[in-house]
């Protein structure tokens, strides 16, 4: 935008009120956002909530069953639902929760499908880029839509078409796209799969490897001259070259025998990563040896009282890693990313698990019980508490044994969340 014409729209609307003036704020394009950090870009949001919370927009009552979270671009919300019969992709208006279309792709999975003792569902996130959206349901239907209509271009399945296996728990990996490839994990001899984006044609697999598929949504990263995918079995982290598809580097000490589920950090030319079940933290150091080879030299692995997420979710910010962990029957952590020593911890009862994203120098902490969220700042000398809301309501679905695991977002001043078939807009402008 041209100085002059911003310094007028300014004048004309207010800086609070300028619909879409600061660049990139509008897009929360796939899982965790932008760079899959959970990181947001959005910008002049409210640094303190009044004390019945920010205002809420809207309220969606007919998301579906499932734990899909949210991408928003061009105003427009992306997530997955399901009913008794079909899983679908829905897109709804941002500015008032009306339906611009819903797509069903996928048959609904069932208990013989996969455990759903804690709830069924989608588990992926909508993956947007250019004019095309690309789901995938929990039984592994992989499809991309049109962007403006929801019309189906392709499915593929890979489980049938690429010899993949139904994880324990459902397909919850969300779709990466890199160029001309779409991403994802069918497991089994090919853990990772790349097909074509324009037709659904497989491009690109790993090799030298034969895991079951995790919860793990795939990360590209790069040292030296080397790209590569990482993802994660049970047996712990594991890299391949983009290019070959061989094996690059792995590291066992997040790996367990349940279930391997959060999404890696990479930052600069270092990976962090933590799961539950004991598995604990590690942070590796990589070095570039030439193309097609990398070097994964551990600089911690920390079990016990330490930060041990399950499935909501860690972010980083200025050298400091907050989620929630395990740890302690289950709290707020902050942990120093190069020391791995513990800053804080907060305990927020009944709460067990929650999920967080971070946007204009505060983090959105999504607890799974009571509904609440808190804005925090993120510091590393103790919880500093800004803000709180509870849902208005809860779903009515059966959880089973789940609870609230949908992760929040916040683009274009705005705060969604959702529970099941509920999705809540809240207002972040200041």
């Amino acid at each position: 935008m041209k100085p002059f014409l911003l310094v007028l729209l300014l004048s004309l609307y207010g800086s609070s009120s300028l619909p879409n003036a600061f660049a990139g704020d509008a897009d929360w394009p796939q899982w965790r956002g932008p760079n899959r950090n959970g990181h947001s870009p959005a910008k002049h949001l409210l640094q303190t909530w009044p004390e019945e919370g920010p205002t809420i927009r809207w309220t969606f009552t007919d998301a579906g069953i499932g734990y899909s979270t949210i991408a928003i671009v061009d105003d427009c919300i992306y997530t997955l639902g399901s009913n008794d019969s079909n899983c679908f992709a829905l897109c709804l208006d941002l500015h008032d929760g009306s339906v611009n279309w819903r797509t069903e792709f996928s048959r609904s999975g069932t208990h013989e499908d996969y455990n759903q003792g804690w709830g069924g569902g989608p588990r992926s996130t909508p993956t947007v880029d250019q004019d095309q959206v690309f789901v995938l349901s929990d039984i592994g239907i992989l499809a991309s839509l049109d962007k403006e209509n929801g019309k189906i271009q392709w499915t593929t399945d890979i489980v049938q078409d690429h010899n993949g296996k139904i994880p324990t728990w459902g397909y919850s990996d969300s779709p990466l796209v890199d160029g001309n490839r779409v991403v994802v994990t069918p497991g089994r001899e090919k853990f990772l799969l790349a097909v074509n984006r324009l037709n659904g044609k497989a491009v690109w697999q790993s090799r030298g490897y034969n895991e079951g598929a995790q919860y793990v949504s795939v990360m590209k990263g790069n040292v030296g001259e080397t790209n590569f995918y990482i993802s994660a079995s049970k047996e712990g982290l594991v890299a391949f070259d983009t290019e070959s598809g061989e094996l690059l580097f792995s590291d066992a000490a997040t790996g367990n025998p349940t279930a391997v589920i959060p999404t890696p950090i990479l930052h600069l030319h270092q990976i962090y990563h933590t799961s539950a079940y004991r598995a604990g933290n590690t942070l590796i150091n990589l070095t570039g040896e030439g193309q097609g080879r990398v070097a994964a030299e551990p600089a911690y692995h920390l079990t016990g009282k330490t930060l041990e997420n399950h499935h909501g979710g860690v972010v980083l910010v200025n050298g400091t890693v907050f989620g929630f962990s395990k740890a302690n029957g289950g709290v707020w952590m902050a942990q120093d990313l190069e020391s791995g020593a513990t800053l804080w911890e907060e305990k927020i009862r009944p709460n067990k698990s929650g999920s967080i994203c971070y946007a204009d120098k505060r983090l959105y902490c999504y607890n799974d019980k009571d509904g609440t969220v808190f804005l925090v700042e993120p510091s590393r000398a103790g919880w500093q508490q800004k803000g709180m809301l509870r849902l208005p309501k809860q779903t009515e679905l059966p959880r089973e044994k789940g609870a609230i695991w949908a992760h929040p977002i916040v683009a274009n001043q705005t705060l969604i969340i959702r529970d099941q078939d509920l999705i809540f807009a809240y207002d972040l402008a200041r």
